[in-house]
């Protein structure tokens, strides 16, 4: 077998592959011969069929097979002679393709980039330091509250806060449009649900009132045909309620599944998931500093057969968080190829870093991490013998924990400097990297 390669840019190559003539008959004889031992043909016993009727009738076949079978292994053959790592299925333009002369192929495909990672030495890490304080689970408590937030009707003017029932038709120059009406929608005034000036304008209404308002769409409303128009809503109100918060009883703790412990209880069983979040925080922050870092300072190209499946991952993605009809491949990839090469990129990288510094997953820090998401659990043991009896989930954990280690082997080496901040400014979602 000969091979020349050709490098037609950084990562492209392109592998000329010649097969001896004879390698091919061998392997067409190969299959005539596995084809005469049960080949039926009419007028002859299953397997005493003559080697020139199987020949006539299905070498072609044979040929083909063989042809493919072939180019498969010769090429595997020729990237392993080569010392090649393709990231991706090769292209393949048949140069000699004719029964007696030795098959000859262009395989045409890109490779894995090959680089060291830069340095850790100059990366600058900030790390938040912060306390959950009594102060933030009363904080927490009311959050709490306001989400089991009840509502009763009262006889007075409505004020922020209130719940609306309304009825109400929109109307565009005198026109009803579509999605601009609707009977008994529940509006919390001041929740920011509808369009601007709509809440505000029912600010004092009482039930059994009837309305007229001229709120405006936004200039860059989904809806380009309603964007930047002012329309006319006729709301009719069927009841005012207003907010109950609900009291700290027991009751209340049944909720989230505490049954004893009474208030103490429940404010441990709460400090114990705000810190757990604080932790989670703490370190997603850092973590995501680290990999900005490694971006910035590792530049590689990447190959484009990687990053066309990784579109392909978006978009199935987007499709089915969406619920779209549309099919995956009518979005454009131009929608989804910035963040694409990023994600393979930062892949590349990590992978880069767990090969140089020989990193495996720590089973200890991997049992750690499922006994502490198996804790917010009722019974905790059983989740975490659900993880280790599911191959896919455990594997999931290993190369989260794996991806800590490679945090942690960056943070050995940078300049980290710690900042003490409150709870909430801690558990605050970072702003995402533009070019996510």
């Amino acid at each position: 077998m000969q091979v020349s390669v050709e490098s037609t840019s950084a990562l492209e190559r392109r592998m000329t592959i010649g097969v001896p003539a004879e390698r091919i008959e061998t392997e067409v004889n190969k299959r005539l011969q596995q084809t005469a031992s049960r080949a039926k043909v009419a007028g002859f016993r299953p397997g005493k069929v003559p080697m020139s009727v199987i020949r006539q009738r299905y070498e072609s076949a044979a040929r083909q097979e063989a042809l493919g079978d072939l180019i498969q292994s010769t090429f595997y053959e020729a990237i392993v002679e080569q010392k090649l790592n393709p990231a991706g299925a090769p292209a393949v333009e048949p140069k000699v393709f004719e029964k007696g002369k030795d098959l000859e192929y262009v395989a045409t495909f890109e490779i894995f980039p090959e680089f060291q990672v830069a340095s850790f030495d100059n990366v600058e890490i900030e790390r938040l330091q912060a306390d959950v304080a009594d102060s933030d689970v009363d904080n927490m408590l009311d959050i709490l509250r306001k989400q089991n937030t009840s509502f009763e009707n009262v006889d007075r003017a409505a004020e922020n806060g209130d719940q609306l029932n309304i009825d109400f038709v929109g109307k565009l120059d005198g026109e009803a449009f579509a999605g601009g009406s609707a009977k008994g929608t529940a509006l919390v005034l001041g929740s920011g649900r509808m369009i601007p000036g709509f809440e505000d304008a029912l600010v004092g209404v009482k039930a059994g009132e009837e309305r007229v308002i001229t709120p405006t769409f936004p200039a860059d409303y989904q809806n380009l045909d309603l964007a930047g128009k002012t329309a006319e809503f006729t709301v009719t109100v069927n009841s005012v309620a207003a907010p109950k918060l609900p009291e700290l009883n027991d009751a209340f703790f049944a909720l989230f599944g505490i049954k004893e412990g009474g208030l103490e209880g429940f404010r441990t069983e709460v400090r114990k998931n705000m810190e757990r979040e604080l932790r989670q925080a703490i370190k997603s922050k850092v973590k995501n500093q680290v990999m900005e870092a490694l971006l910035a300072s590792n530049p590689v190209e990447v190959p484009k057969a990687l990053v066309s499946n990784e579109i392909d991952r978006l978009r199935a993605q987007a499709v089915q968080q969406f619920g779209s009809n549309i099919k995956a491949d009518q979005l454009p990839a131009e929608l989804f190829e910035e963040q694409a090469k990023r994600r393979v990129l930062l892949g590349l990288v990590v992978a880069e870093v767990v090969k140089q510094f020989e990193l495996k997953p720590d089973e200890a820090r991997v049992r750690e991490m499922i006994q502490e998401m198996a804790s917010a659990y009722q019974e905790p043991e059983q989740v975490v013998s659900w993880y280790y009896k599911n191959d896919q989930q455990l594997g999931e954990v290993r190369s989260v924990v794996l991806e800590e280690q490679v945090v942690d082997t960056v943070l050995q080496k940078a300049k980290v400097t710690d900042k003490q901040v409150s709870y909430e400014e801690a558990v605050k979602p970072a702003e995402a990297p533009q070019a996510a």
